[in-house]
């Protein structure tokens, strides 16, 4: 409360009589070696680090204008901002920013050279941001932006996981996940003409600077707690774009054991989606990644009969890849498994992988089990697990992700 305190005494915020919305960024340098690690550099450094800040900070007349105060507590600074009147997202958006720029500005300001032989000395930032109100004083408001600025500015990746969030938040408000379908064959069918039984609608996103892939998004919003948001998102958004799916075609939508434990699927939603664009629960196929996890059998199933009764269906994917493979088969009774492609891969070569394949089809069968063989790459793969006798299969050799309209088998 005291450090705080001292930096409530040194501010000489002006406030407007309707108090305005409060921004903090806070830029302060790190070492893991030493705490007080930048005070042991020349002291011209230190004096050129503020006021590199100062000639930084007014550089634009639009960020300048919003400056009404910088806080210094030894080599450490606090921006204070007015923000105009927008809505929450946007103010923190526009914080973010700021704030990565001139943590990024600040840094290349700085070579490596000048920072001595403390190596890992870095620049970290945070941000505080506390709404107009009518409610607390002046002061007590611009303590709580204060405070949550320091918390978040002691983390190293704390700016760059902000800024993840910012995107990720981007993408689910905007609805701007891209929905592809990658085709799950029959491959049993009389005559030897391989059938489009389905689509696995897989989740994609525009190029950017935070996340290489979906593995990397969904990772990310667990960690968070999101992934209900994420995982609704991709699945109304896959539903939308199913265009071109037949009356007699499934569409298998992914979903992660995490929700499943919640009780959390959002069907209400879903289903008028899916009324509005002529589908039933008949063609969705709710396919649990089995690597997450299911902690209460018991829960899932009840929750899992509801939607049976609704005429969903349920698949278990990544079968083979995880520890407990067999016994979400035996709780769950699925109505498909999608053996992992780690089984199939070069399946044709190795004894093995062929005798595990072989346990899953007859228990598959004994079950009436649909079972599907992932990841299929080459011709030899096909004619081995079709001799086997696996019902369906997926994979690059048969189709890559894309539009439903645009995915007519070709041989």
């Amino acid at each position: 409360m005291g450090h705080h305190q001292a930096i409530l005494q040194r501010s000489s915020l002006i406030m407007d009589e309707k108090p305005e919305n409060i921004g903090v960024i806070y830029l302060s340098w790190h070492s893991k070696q030493s705490a007080g690690a930048f005070r042991q550099l020349p002291p011209s450094f230190r004096k050129r680090w503020k006021l590199y800040i100062e000639m930084m900070l007014y550089a634009s007349p639009e960020t300048a204008a919003q400056v009404r105060n910088k806080i210094w507590m030894g080599d450490d600074l606090y921006i204070v901002m007015a923000l105009p009147d927008l809505q929450q997202q946007e103010l923190q958006d526009n914080l973010l920013q700021a704030a990565g720029k001139w943590q990024e500005e600040a840094e290349r300001g700085f070579s490596r050279a000048e920072l001595g032989h403390i190596a890992d000395l870095c620049l970290h930032a945070g941000v505080g941001l506390v709404e107009r109100s009518d409610i607390g004083s002046p002061d007590s408001r611009l303590y709580e932006a204060l405070k949550q600025a320091l918390l978040y500015g002691q983390q190293k990746e704390s700016l760059s996981r902000a800024k993840r969030l910012q995107y990720m938040n981007g993408l689910i408000h905007g609805k701007l996940l891209i929905p592809v379908y990658q085709p799950i064959m029959s491959i049993q069918e009389t005559g030897g003409e391989l059938m489009t039984f389905g689509y696995e609608a897989l989740t994609r996103f525009p190029k950017n600077n935070w996340f290489n892939n979906p593995l990397e998004l969904f990772s990310f919003a667990e960690e968070l707690g999101e992934v209900a948001r994420l995982d609704q998102t991709a699945r109304e958004q896959a539903v939308e774009g199913s265009i071109g799916l037949q009356s007699h075609q499934k569409l298998f939508l992914n979903m992660t054991a995490q929700l499943l434990n919640e009780g959390s699927l959002y069907l209400d939603q879903l289903v008028k989606m899916m009324e509005q664009r002529g589908l039933s629960p008949h063609h969705i196929v709710f396919e649990i990644t089995e690597r997450s996890g299911i902690e209460d059998y018991g829960s899932v199933l009840a929750i899992l009969a509801q939607y049976r009764r609704q005429g969903f269906q349920i698949a278990i994917d990544d079968v083979g890849a995880g520890y407990s493979s067999l016994q979400a088969i035996i709780e769950l009774q699925p109505d498909y498994i999608k053996v992992d492609r780690s089984l199939i891969m070069g399946i044709n070569e190795h004894e093995m992988k062929e005798h595990i394949v072989h346990t899953l089809v007859q228990l598959a069968d004994k079950m009436a089990i649909g079972i599907i063989a992932e990841g299929i790459e080459h011709q030899a793969e096909l004619d081995k697990v079709k001799a086997m006798g696996v019902h369906y299969a997926q994979g690059y050799f048969l189709g890559r992700p894309g539009e439903i309209a645009g995915l007519a088998y070709q041989r």
